[in-house]
């Protein structure tokens, strides 16, 4: 049977993990990181396909080999040369059946559509054993994270030959952005706990991990500007009721109220109300002043980033369209259609940049010196004396010359 190939696909779309949400409009080209590390995928000549760890027992057991055979080569007694090649075949047989439980095994991870600072979420593993006969034991997995320790891992006793587990961690992230996957580490310490033999394989994955949000109530009417006019007032297609009036031509047959119809000879109509929609534009200073921001900064700038996506998400849930934008000029649409995703995909992946005023000063800082620059290189060119003009006789040729 073909092995499951090695890397795992991304969970989410390609259109979502290239530009903003689908349904919001973004104008904020996102940062790409760097691939994982060449050495995780690609091995180098100098690294070792396995890397083996000597756990607290196998140091005993290494402890009592060393004075079985000191003792062994001192007394010259059979019967501790006998035990000594026992102690020794112990540990290649363990070497044998640990590397036998690694070969073929392959591990695919499952991330969720989307994840929040603060809230647990699960990540599937699963390994399949593409071994015909021989059963996997004690396989332990712990997903790799780019910048991050190895803190979590999943344990399968046995995977028969030819089958998968699942398996599935809980997490709960600290912080905002991108949270990338490398790979995993597979280890085992089959059969007797003396060592701990892994190898690393590339796995690559990508979760974008949402702000977290408080729940806020917002205001009967908040600031901000209105679209339309009030839908108790004005009649249109909205789902709420706002009277009834007796039919005209070219009224929707749909909205004939029959309970009142037919007690009359007119037919009445149902009146809706006009749909009416909110729009909130929530600001959000993304600009630190110097050329790197300082701890204080960041943290209030994480502060801002909360209170504005608890913000958007209250407005959203309440029916407005929201708009946030940020001192930098990038900004996203959120509206109840698509949800609060682009808004806090936005806010999630949003990076402090410099101010523009100390930026355009420091231009303006280096503007003199590149001038002086130029100037310095003009000085230095040496200047040609200009030839003066030939003229007709001297350009004449020398027979003509002799004839004039």
């Amino acid at each position: 049977m073909p092995a499951r190939p090695m890397s795992v696909p991304p969970t989410q779309s390609a259109a979502v993990a290239r530009g903003a949400a689908p349904g919001g409009s973004s104008s904020r080209a996102e940062k790409r990181h760097s691939s994982a590390p060449a050495l995780l995928g690609r091995r180098a000549w100098w690294r070792p396909p396995r890397k083996l760890r000597v756990t607290r027992e196998g140091k005993y057991f290494i402890g009592i080999t060393f004075g079985v055979g000191f003792a062994a080569i001192n007394t010259g007694n059979n019967l501790l040369y006998l035990l000594l090649g026992m102690l020794l075949a112990l540990i290649v047989v363990s070497s044998v059946m640990s590397e036998l439980s690694l070969r073929r095994l392959t591990v695919v991870r499952r991330l969720p559509p989307r994840a929040q600072v603060g809230r647990p979420h699960l990540v599937e593993v699963e390994v399949h054993n593409h071994k015909g006969k021989v059963p996997s034991y004690a396989i332990e997995i712990e997903d790799l994270r780019e910048g991050q320790p190895a803190d979590k891992r999943c344990f399968f006793l046995k995977i028969s030959p030819d089958s998968a587990q699942i398996a599935a961690y809980r997490r709960t992230p600290a912080r905002r952005g991108r949270d990338r996957h490398v790979g995993f580490r597979i280890a085992t310490r089959f059969p007797f706990g003396l060592f701990e033999k892994s190898r690393e394989t590339a796995a690559e994955g990508e979760i974008i991990i949402y702000p977290a949000t408080d729940p806020l109530e917002l205001p009967a009417k908040a600031d901000g500007r209105w679209l339309g006019t009030d839908g108790r007032f004005g009649a249109g297609s909205g789902d709420e009721i706002l009277g009834v009036r007796p039919m005209r031509e070219g009224d929707d047959h749909r909205d004939i109220y029959w309970r009142k119809s037919t007690f009359g000879r007119q037919m009445v109509l149902r009146e809706r109300a006009r749909e009416t929609s909110r729009q909130v534009t929530l600001m959000i200073d993304s600009e630190h002043p110097g050329s790197v921001p300082d701890g204080v900064w960041l943290d209030q700038f994480e502060v801002r980033i909360r209170e504005v996506a608890s913000r958007a998400v209250a407005h959203i849930k309440r029916g407005d369209v929201v708009t946030v934008r940020s001192t930098a000029g990038e900004s996203v649409l959120g509206n109840p259609s698509v949800g609060a995703d682009p808004v806090l995909r936005f806010l999630a992946l949003l990076e402090p940049s410099p101010s523009r005023a100390e930026a355009a000063a420091a231009e303006a800082a280096d503007s003199p010196a590149l001038a002086a620059g130029k100037a310095r290189v003009r000085e230095a060119a040496p200047v040609l004396p200009r030839l003066p003009p030939r003229d007709a006789t001297s350009s004449a040729s020398p027979s003509r010359r002799v004839r004039a």
